[in-house]
């Protein structure tokens, strides 16, 4: 059994692919609970090297870090919270270097229940412009991740192009979660082709066909489905994003059933070599 295990993995590994293929480890944070190490050395049986996350899971930044990277993970990215961002960021900057992250990653824009206007996108941009700049100045990138609410209709298109327009390309970049981008009834061939030179990274995850898509930024984990099984458009969404140069690429499984659904998304995403 154990190696039928080995085999499995080895044959659906992500060697081959020409791109880097990471994983967002908020994918695994149910998992992670029982078995961290047990856990991380499954992903990295799967072929997978890049993670995205910041949280050290109770063991300090330090011996974490020392873990995954005698794995043989690199953390590309880690977050900073919306609110940190009119502080000091010397700490996240700290916290980067000592995990070998280059990028650091605004998930989430603090607003006030279902209400997000123009006023959201205006704060938004004086914080991602202020902090890409200082985490520029350290040899760091920031971009912020999109969650569907930014794609509410405005008087010159949708308030994500309103934050485009109001943020710096040269201290602000995107990090485009296809579903989220679905989800928000948004096309995200469109967005990657419209902004190219802004999206430098993609959370690629995959939607239950026919779910209903709507504005707010929520939706049921349990609609996230093996990449290439939804309506999210994976194929098309890879090609464009090559195309454009999008540098990195993690895969974000919300559901329960990640550790299932993982290996066939790889495997549907050596298809598309």
């Amino acid at each position: 059994m154990k190696k039928l295990f080995s085999a499995l993995f080895v044959l659906i590994s992500l060697t081959g692919l020409s791109q880097e293929i990471g994983l967002q480890l908020y994918s695994i944070r149910n998992e992670v609970k029982q078995d961290l190490k047990g856990t991380l050395q499954k992903i990295r049986s799967m072929g997978i090297r890049e993670l995205e996350g910041g949280e050290t899971y109770g063991m300090g930044v330090d011996a974490f870090t020392k873990m995954i990277h005698e794995m043989g993970f690199k953390m590309v990215g880690i977050g900073v919270d919306y609110d940190a961002l009119t502080k000091d960021l010397t700490p996240v900057i700290e916290q980067a270097k000592k995990m070998g992250a280059s990028y650091v990653i605004c998930f989430w824009i603090g607003h006030n229940g279902d209400e997000f206007g123009m006023a959201d996108v205006e704060e938004a941009a004086k914080r991602f412009n202020r902090a890409g700049e200082i985490f520029k100045a350290a040899g760091l990138e920031f971009c912020y991740h999109i969650h569907g609410y930014e794609f509410r209709p405005s008087v010159n298109g949708t308030l994500f192009d309103d934050l485009m327009a109001k943020t710096d390309p040269a201290f602000v970049g995107i990090e485009l979660d296809v579903y989220w981008a679905k989800q928000g009834c948004a096309d995200p061939v469109s967005l990657i082709n419209k902004y190219t030179s802004r999206i430098k990274m993609l959370h690629l995850k995959d939607r239950e066909s026919g779910t209903k898509c709507d504005n707010k930024g929520y939706a049921d984990e349990e609609t996230n489905v093996v990449l290439g099984n939804g309506d999210v458009n994976i194929p098309e969404i890879m090609k464009a994003a090559k195309k454009a140069g999008v540098k990195h690429y993690f895969i974000e499984d919300e559901s329960s059933r990640v550790m299932k659904q993982l290996p066939l998304s790889i495997a549907n995403l050596k298809k598309l070599n």
